[in-house]
């Protein structure tokens, strides 16, 4: 072998080496650290969301503290059943659809409009001073969004109801009306989540170029024409995956902002699923059948997922999966 093959071979041998002629050990000893940092996100998973769905289980059973997860009676569908017959499962069932109409009805839109009007904004000192005005109540706890809603609406000295009566000379009792409690319910969420919202919106917007912009100018487009063909387009994907998103939640109201809103005068149109799991499998001991209604929620969820994402492909728009 000659002097020269040998020194071209002793720098490919210990020059740095390609990533594809790595072994998969090789490669999983390179980026140790990396997985290092993924470990307490993979044990936070592992512990907290997929261990325990091994307590769906307990919605076939007749489970019992005193038997254990594996000595527990199996009956089947009997909890299921039952649930469909229960006269309440038509009101629950109402009360969470309605409520979750007016959430896509009225929430969904908000942080969009938000979105379309900041980024008509101009004085970017403003645009982020009101920015930061709309998103800061998401940072508040449902407690303390309950404590404002008290005050500024109980009969007692609350600021609203003394507008109010001001101008018509009676009260109105929001915080127990029935009429009251849906409208009451999504003006919180609008109030604290909208703000928010609007960031993943701001976020796709920041990637339209401005170019596609000064052509509408140039073509003659107003500012409204620029709005409809240039910036909500460009908005079209994350709007749909978002409505995805929030149709996979469709039954999930939220339970501490139901419970602490609701009280004996209005839990007529207040009960939805996941405060009646509370009250029945927390306060009545009843575990088996309430882990059958929040399995029947979170089938229902699964099915509107796959079904919005199968409907969006077919409109040509892009899906989660």
């Amino acid at each position: 072998m000659s002097l020269l093959s040998m020194k071209s071979r002793k720098v490919k041998t210990n020059g740095p080496l390609d990533t594809n002629q790595l072994t998969k050990t090789q490669q999983l000893l390179k980026d140790k650290w990396l997985y290092v940092l993924l470990l307490p996100g993979i044990v936070y998973f592992v512990l907290f969301k997929y261990m325990p769905m091994w307590g769906v289980l307990m919605a076939f059973q007749d489970y019992s503290p005193f038997k254990g997860f594996w000595q527990s009676d199996w009956v089947g569908f009997d909890h299921f059943q039952y649930f469909f017959q229960n006269p309440d499962f038509f009101r629950l069932l109402r009360n969470t659809l309605i409520l979750a109409l007016y959430d896509l009805i009225f929430f969904f839109p908000a942080p969009i409009i938000i979105a379309l009007m900041l980024n008509e904004l101009r004085m970017q000192f403003f645009k982020r001073t009101i920015q930061t005005l709309v998103y800061v109540p998401h940072f508040m706890s449902w407690v303390i969004i309950a404590s404002i809603t008290y005050v500024f609406l109980t009969t007692s000295g609350g600021a609203v109801n003394a507008v109010v009566e001001y101008f018509t000379g009676e009260k109105i009792n929001f915080l127990s009306s029935p009429d009251w409690f849906r409208p009451m319910i999504i003006g919180q969420v609008i109030w604290k989540e909208t703000g928010w919202g609007t960031v993943i919106f701001l976020a796709a917007l920041a990637s339209v170029s401005p170019e596609q912009y000064e052509a509408a100018i140039m073509d003659g487009a107003g500012r409204f024409r620029r709005m409809w063909h240039v910036t909500l387009p460009a908005l079209r994907s994350t709007i749909v995956i978002l409505l995805i998103l929030r149709l996979g939640n469709f039954l999930d109201q939220g339970f501490q902002q139901i419970f602490l809103m609701t009280n004996s005068l209005n839990r007529s149109v207040a009960d939805v699923f996941d405060t009646y799991v509370y009250f029945v499998g927390i306060t009545q001991g009843a575990f088996s059948y309430s882990t059958a209604v929040g399995l029947f929620k979170a089938i229902v969820g699964i099915i509107l997922i796959y079904g919005a994402d199968y409907l969006a492909k077919k409109l040509k728009q892009p899906g989660l999966f």
